[in-house]
């Protein structure tokens, strides 16, 4: 199954969206983007690894595609905000997109640059296109950790 990578603030929310998206065959919250290795929740907090947390989800691409899962990513979040989402603040909760291969890259630059000139946001968007790197798997506590919580979603 292929698998995409995106950081939009806190993974918490991020992952509830994307388990609920048709197609979406299973997430992983974690750390991508960083230099620190095999970093921990408390590590990302302190704002020194220059990791993200980021959600993988894997997909049936014969279920919904990359596009759709981009459409979602965008809706999600204000990618217009450095290095913030609402009251969320440091490198760890920035928007960006870690991409799995050249066809990912490609397609995650053009939906930016068409949302961008669209002026949709009303502000240029700031998130980041990088090549995938290590995913560091978070925390057991931190998977699903809305379901666990009886919670369908949170909201900033």
């Amino acid at each position: 199954m292929p698998i995409a990578t995106f950081a939009a603030g806190c993974f918490w929310g991020v992952e509830a969206r994307f388990s609920q998206h048709p197609g979406v065959t299973g997430t992983a919250v974690g750390y991508m983007g960083g230099h620190t290795e095999n970093p921990t929740y408390e590590e990302i907090c302190q704002k020194g690894t220059g990791h993200a947390e980021v959600i993988q989800v894997e997909f049936d691409d014969q279920a919904t595609d990359y596009d759709a899962l981009l459409d979602l990513f965008w809706q999600m979040h204000d990618p217009t905000t450095l290095n913030r989402q609402g009251p969320d603040v440091g490198d760890q909760y920035r928007s960006a997109i870690f991409y799995h291969d050249d066809t990912q890259r490609i397609m995650a630059e053009q939906s930016l640059a068409v949302l961008d000139k669209s002026g949709i946001f009303g502000n240029p968007i700031v998130t980041l296109i990088e090549p995938a790197q290590h995913f560091w798997r978070a925390e057991e506590y931190h998977q699903q950790y809305l379901a666990k919580k009886g919670m369908s979603g949170c909201s900033i």
